[in-house]
């Protein structure tokens, strides 16, 4: 859960949310030596007083600012599309789990077993105890069992929804009429919190 003043991201708890942990690290760690680049470069030619006014062109100065960027963007490309790949991939789930978006609650149906629904509806203020999260809590929690491959179903019945939990690096969009779906993989028992992350509508 993320908390005040924290600079990281939620920890993680699947494998692709790792991957896109080290994935956001990975980035930002090009993004320092970039910007450690450009800004040395920029404090020596405010220091260095000696110009050269006859200097026309620079192909070799221009090949590497031509080439290098393109260099970069291969090293974030390939990881990024690395974990694209993994997140769209459903490999023989064990359990298939069909969330329906509403406007302020969720529906759930556990449709392997005996076709179990329920509705979620995020608890009033002031219903809420001490331990509780503001507008987090639900009155009805989504179990789902650690150490399997889960099959998410989603859709929405009036307008655009997004299911999503950050802790486990999901966020699945929930358009009415069509069915979206995405896997989950706990790697350790906990509570997770997420909500919907689209401007309803």
């Amino acid at each position: 859960m993320s908390t005040w003043a924290s600079l990281g991201l939620q920890d993680a708890n699947s494998p692709i949310m790792e991957q896109l942990i080290f994935f956001h690290d990975h980035t930002l760690m090009i993004l320092l030596m970039i910007t450690t680049l450009v800004s040395y470069i920029m404090v020596t030619m405010f220091i260095n007083k000696i110009t050269n006014r006859f200097l026309m062109e620079g192909q070799t100065i221009e090949l590497i600012w031509t080439i290098l960027p393109a260099v970069i963007l291969v090293f974030i490309a390939m990881p990024s599309l690395r974990i694209l790949y993994l997140m769209d991939e459903v490999q023989k789930p064990t359990m298939t789990i069909k969330a329906i978006g509403h406007q302020w609650y969720w529906s759930y149906e556990y449709s392997d077993f005996k076709n179990i629904e329920f509705d979620s509806y995020m608890k009033p203020t002031t219903e809420i105890e001490d331990s509780e999260f503001r507008l987090l809590e639900v009155d009805n929690r989504l179990v789902m069992p650690m150490n399997s491959k889960i099959r998410m179903l989603v859709t929405a019945t009036d307008v655009i929804h997004s299911w999503t939990i950050p802790a486990l690096g999901l966020k699945i969009d929930a358009t009415p009429g069509r069915l979206n779906q995405g896997s989950i993989s706990i790697k350790r028992p906990g509570l997770m919190y997420g909500q919907c992350s689209e401007i309803c509508g």
